[in-house]
């Protein structure tokens, strides 16, 4: 049994490491609640994404028709109602923003969001969602408490309302600090609704960034079930070849 104990440890030791590094990469963040296997959530989290974000923000990684695919979609319902760009159904979801005029309203080209949840986390993009202010003195009109100084201003704000934030009592030589949000403006959904949306939204950039997961998940049962299988029988036949020798 000695032989076996230290890769055991190992793996587990391993599979610790590798869960603490993502819980203090997360930094102690709320947890997002994301589903990728509720697809009612994705396919509500697909309508946000297309409605508010493709304007500025490609998943260059991902195909309308993979997407109509994975989410039990038509190809009918899906250009219809998430194809906005004219791009054909096999085609990647490519914003039509040139980068230039990007570059000249926010300082720098949007970024791709094929892989910014891989990237970043679930938790910190449902965070950074919720985390919109105003801010006069920023150029957008907007600033974030989970990336300060973000330069894209709030593209849901007529879902979530407008908040304003309170600030701490700045130290002698430091800035203010944020000290809590609070929602002066309400918009089209509750709070309540609106984490909803967020959730929707995070889960569904979650599938973007590894759409195999769906797959991976649904053998990944079998996959250990063979495992075990292959495992008892390769003691048993163990135990057939060592039994004349003890």
């Amino acid at each position: 049994m000695k032989r076996y104990i230290f890769p055991v440890a190992l793996a587990l030791s391993l599979f610790v490491g590798s869960m603490s590094v993502q819980a203090s990469e997360e930094g102690g963040l709320p947890p997002a609640g994301t589903n990728v296997h509720d697809q009612a959530s994705l396919q509500r989290g697909a309508k946000l994404y297309f409605n508010y974000c493709v304007g500025c923000h490609s998943l260059k990684y991902m195909r309308y028709e993979r997407i109509a695919a994975d989410l039990g979609l038509s190809e009918q319902e899906v250009m219809q109602n998430l194809n906005f760009t004219g791009a054909k159904f096999g085609e990647p979801v490519i914003s039509h923003m040139p980068e230039a005029s990007a570059a000249a309203w926010f300082g720098k080209a949007p970024p791709d969001l094929s892989l910014e949840v891989r990237a970043k986390g679930a938790d910190w993009v449902n965070a950074y969602l919720n985390s919109f202010y105003l801010d006069p003195s920023r150029p957008v009109g907007w600033n974030n408490t989970v990336f300060p100084n973000a330069s894209m201003p709030f593209p849901l704000w007529e879902l979530q309302g407008l908040q304003t934030a309170e600030m701490k009592p700045a130290k002698p030589g430091e800035d203010a600090q944020v000290e809590k949000l609070v929602l002066s403006h309400p918009g089209k959904l509750t709070p309540a609704q609106f984490q909803q949306a967020t959730r929707d939204l995070t889960s569904f950039l979650e599938y973007a960034s590894e759409p195999a997961a769906l797959e991976r998940h649904a053998y990944g049962v079998w996959v250990l079930l063979f495992l075990a299988f292959f495992t008892l029988l390769a003691y048993m036949l163990k135990k057939e070849y060592w039994k004349d020798v003890h």
